[in-house]
């Protein structure tokens, strides 16, 4: 493969200083720096690296809309994915900043299948959501051998309760607008008191709260933490 590299960095959850040293190196010494925005906003992802871009970097802004088609997203990746080819193609690196981690719901991921085989690619892990909930929350996820499943709450509800049904310990993501149909599954399945509310963890407007006082509704970047039997490690 020739070229310059496509860094896929991982920034965490939202603190700046959850960035990696590794991620806060690269970011720092990119001549071209990419990311995803909501069209028409600033992006999450930038703001997390802001104190680290160095002046006068060139900036790729791939504008993302937020529509359950997957048509409009795909373009934007699709635009997105050409951009940074003609920065590599030119032999320049090209850093990538990824929300938590690239590949846990990541983004990146999409930039990935479109530009991996051209090029090379490297993808630096970050600090996942569900790792910052669990820690802001103070709630230990899973201890020996318990399971642990991620769901995202977009899940139909009958499958949402059969996977919590089945399930020792859950995270669910992608709460937002689905809040309301979660509870209902949780409190349905008499474990609303073991389950844990998280929203913008590591953010200045964090809110941690158990589910029975969770507000009404909930950001894209929240999420519900839940374990089913006693405390394991203690």
């Amino acid at each position: 493969m020739t070229g310059g590299v496509l860094y896929g960095v991982g920034l965490g959850p939202g603190d700046p200083e959850l960035m990696t040293l590794k991620a806060a190196r690269l970011i720092g010494a990119a001549e071209v720096v990419a990311y995803p925005a909501l069209a028409g906003a600033a992006s999450f992802a930038r703001s997390i690296a802001a104190g680290v871009i160095r002046a006068g970097v060139e900036e790729i802004v791939m504008d993302v809309p937020m529509t359950q088609a997957r048509g409009p997203a795909q373009a934007a990746y699709d635009a997105g994915a050409a951009r940074i080819a003609e920065a590599l193609e030119g032999g320049r690196d090209v850093v990538c900043l990824c929300e938590g981690d690239p590949f846990f719901y990541g983004s990146f991921m999409y930039l990935f299948a479109r530009l991996s085989g051209r090029f090379r690619v490297e993808v630096v892990p970050g600090v996942t959501s569900v790792s910052a909930g669990a820690a802001r929350a103070g709630r230990p996820l899973v201890a020996r051998n318990e399971r642990l499943e991620v769901l995202p709450g977009t899940l139909p509800e009958v499958e949402l309760a059969a996977r919590i049904g089945a399930a020792e310990a859950v995270a669910i993501l992608k709460v937002g607008r689905h809040l309301q149909k979660i509870r209902g599954v949780i409190a349905a399945l008499g474990l609303e008191d073991r389950a844990v509310y998280v929203e913008r963890a590591t953010l200045a407007e964090e809110v941690i709260a158990p589910l029975a006082e969770a507000p009404e509704a909930a950001p894209y970047f929240s999420m519900i933490l839940l374990t089913k039997g006693g405390d394991p490690w203690l």
